[in-house]
């Protein structure tokens, strides 16, 4: 949808347990392109895109068990969670997230986030209008990765309690 055709009202549309993680006048997309990266059981909405605030506003949800591509970028991104409960990996930490939590991730910092708790995970995630592309990690960097048990444990599906 143009900026310019962007109405200043869309309401959240609503299902029979109340919110339905969906906004008219949002396109629910794949969260990207099949096979450009590993992740599972993923969708995006941008619900924001205003180069104005120089910001785009994006909803992630993920089935139970979903998770999202391990990567890093040069650009930040300030997410908040909005729905169930997971793990997340930012750096060289791993953490439970689970509604309402705030996490940062700096600008080069590997991050994922996965549904580990049984139920869908949804955040929003605010990045700049203007990024660089994701960045996966080399084999070399996967096994640096994986020197810490923690995070070898989290990518292997099997996080530790936080």
């Amino acid at each position: 949808m143009d900026q310019e055709s962007v109405p200043p009202f869309r309401p959240a549309q609503s299902d029979v347990h109340g919110a339905a993680f969906r906004w008219d006048g949002v396109t629910h997309m794949p969260y990207k392109q099949e096979g450009s990266a590993p992740f599972k059981d993923i969708s995006r909405q941008v619900l924001f895109h205003e180069h104005d605030l120089n910001c785009e506003l994006r909803y992630f949800e993920m089935d139970a068990a979903g998770y999202s591509t391990l990567e890093r970028h040069e650009h930040a991104h300030a997410v908040m969670v909005l729905r169930g409960q997971g793990h997340c990996l930012v750096g060289d930490e791993v953490r439970e997230v689970k509604q309402f939590d705030l996490v940062s991730i700096p600008s080069m910092a590997w991050h994922q986030f996965r549904a580990t708790k049984g139920e869908p995970l949804g955040f929003l995630c605010m990045v700049n209008v203007l990024r660089d592309r994701p960045q996966l990690p080399t084999e070399a960097e996967l096994v640096t990765l994986r020197t810490n048990p923690v995070i070898a444990g989290f990518l292997d599906d099997v996080p530790a309690s936080s």
